[in-house]
């Protein structure tokens, strides 16, 4: 019973508003994103290094496969997983910032973008719908996590790699890495970025994997959920029937394609 308590006080937090940025923070915001995206800090550098872990993750289920099936990509971003993944079957992602990849030497690879999950085609399936730290940004987490249930074929997997938001570990990593430079360099407080961009942490979002699928597989970056920079997730068997329920519970939520967004991360920018 209080597992079922957990997730139906978990479940009421959402749709979850997005903290505001301070002006002056919110007037360097896009050319910050846009320069962490690229690795062109010392700590965003090292933070996409790091970050390998997780594109690996996700793709070792189709390592040197000639016909991967389709696969959805929540969270594009600048589609930097696609040099992980086989170039056989269709591909398509989700992502509203347009700019991130509107340039991308891997975009003709790419057979359909959307900018919200909602706009996928009815009757479309995937064998594959992955995303890489893009969870722990979506304010309707639940309805996209249902909608992504409802859209794998059957036998599919959800595949997801994510920070360790929440975890002691991720919150020093980025504090003294990400977060020193930004100080030294801008003169902000960098939490107060990591609050507007991670509305969701690891433990939230394992939880409603779990409440929605029957079989998942985790695997953590480091020692155990506390001492680890990133979890992995694979989900098997999605219950449709909570899936159902979900959908219809959160469907006038915040549009994914608001909250669909690659956020600065920390030590490993997320």
């Amino acid at each position: 019973m209080s597992g079922a308590r957990d997730l139906a006080a978990l479940l009421a937090r959402f749709p979850k508003t997005r903290p505001s940025l301070p002006p002056k923070l919110a007037a360097i915001y896009t050319q910050y994103y846009l320069a962490n995206r690229g690795g062109e800090t010392p700590a965003s550098s090292l933070s996409q290094r790091l970050e390998g872990w997780l594109h690996r993750q996700v793709a070792a289920d189709v390592k040197g496969a000639m016909d991967p099936g389709a696969t959805l990509e929540l969270g594009a971003g600048t589609l930097n997983q696609m040099a992980y993944e086989p170039s056989g079957g269709a591909y398509d992602i989700i992502e509203p910032f347009q700019a991130l990849f509107a340039d991308s030497r891997w975009l003709g690879g790419v057979r359909d973008a959307f900018a919200d999950i909602r706009d996928v085609p009815v009757g479309r399936t995937y064998q594959r719908i992955t995303s890489i730290a893009s969870l722990e940004h979506i304010c309707d987490l639940p309805f996209v996590l249902a909608r992504a249930a409802r859209l794998l074929a059957p036998g599919g997997t959800l595949r997801a790699a994510i920070p360790s938001e929440g975890g002691l570990l991720w919150k020093l990593g980025w504090m003294a890495t990400t977060g020193l430079e930004f100080r030294v360099r801008h003169g902000f407080d960098y939490g107060l970025l990591m609050a507007h961009e991670h509305v969701n942490d690891a433990r939230e979002i394992e939880i409603l994997v779990r409440a929605l699928f029957e079989e998942v597989e985790v695997k953590s970056f480091g020692l155990g959920r506390q001492l680890s920079l990133y979890r992995f997730l694979a989900a098997r068997k999605p219950r449709l029937d909570v899936a159902a329920d979900w959908e219809a519970r959160f469907i006038g939520a915040q549009p994914a394609a608001g909250a669909l967004r690659r956020g600065q991360g920390g030590s490993t920018a997320a």
